[in-house]
């Protein structure tokens, strides 16, 4: 059977009355692709506020690797090795996809970030850099200021800029939302690549990449879980159908 990584249980988040998150009870198998769909407003993203402790529940727990984390700051959990992406593209423009890279690798030295040395202090990541960029696919960008590159590329590269975090598990929120049919693609095969030995959650509105991606999903609504399975399962399931597949599909 395989292990988890992630649960939680009764995960609950009240705003001023407003329930937006409400009993959810997950299970991230380790090694999985797991997806929240479900339509505007279900409370995805504050579902992923509450696990990488952006927000704090209003009761329930979050464990992660058998470790009660629902009291942790944001990032004593990403030090665990719990990292999350944005739905926002987050680079520093005018550095180079290269530039980006190396600073996000600067970790490796805890809190020192050489800011006062020279710029040959980083060289020491440039190898670990070239290969993440080779990675995600950018190598031939290296040199490109961030600002400059596709918004598809943005994202690859700060996919590259959280795997230079070692992350054990990711958490990307709709990956590929705004891209062009070639940069979903793109971002597929990235993913696909990127999940040898790691663990996805994502939140994803794209059908057809949940279909094709995730090992497991999980549909919410108004801040319950309406249903969980794979994609056969979750897909056939009637209220899943009026509550999100159909308003994706007219």
């Amino acid at each position: 059977m395989t292990q988890s990584i992630l649960t939680t249980k009764g995960l609950t988040r009240e705003f001023r009355g407003f329930v937006a998150v409400n009993g959810v009870d997950l299970d991230v198998a380790e090694g999985s692709i797991h997806a929240l769909i479900g339509p505007n407003g279900a409370g995805k993203t504050t579902c992923f506020n509450l696990l990488t402790k952006f927000l704090t529940p209003t009761r329930g727990t979050i464990e992660y690797k058998g470790r009660d984390i629902t009291s942790m700051k944001p990032a004593d959990v990403a030090r665990r090795g719990l990292v999350r992406s944005f739905q926002i593209s987050a680079v520093f423009p005018h550095l180079t996809a290269m530039e980006n890279v190396r600073v996000a690798l600067q970790r490796a030295r805890g809190d020192n970030f050489d800011f006062w040395r020279p710029e040959s202090a980083l060289y020491d990541f440039h190898d670990r850099a070239e290969g993440l960029l080779e990675d995600v696919g950018l190598s031939e960008y290296s040199d490109t200021p961030a600002g400059l590159l596709s918004y598809g590329r943005k994202r690859a590269l700060e996919i590259a800029t959280t795997l230079a975090l070692e992350p054990q598990m990711m958490l990307l929120d709709e990956p590929t939302a705004g891209m062009t049919h070639e940069d979903v693609e793109r971002t597929v095969a990235l993913i696909r690549r990127i999940r040898k030995g790691r663990t996805i959650l994502m939140v994803e509105h794209n059908l057809s990449v949940v279909e094709g991606l995730c090992d497991k999903i999980t549909v919410l609504t108004r801040g319950r879980v309406l249903a969980e399975g794979d994609y056969a399962t979750v897909s056939a399931h009637p209220e899943v159908i009026a509550a999100y597949l159909g308003t994706e599909h007219g």
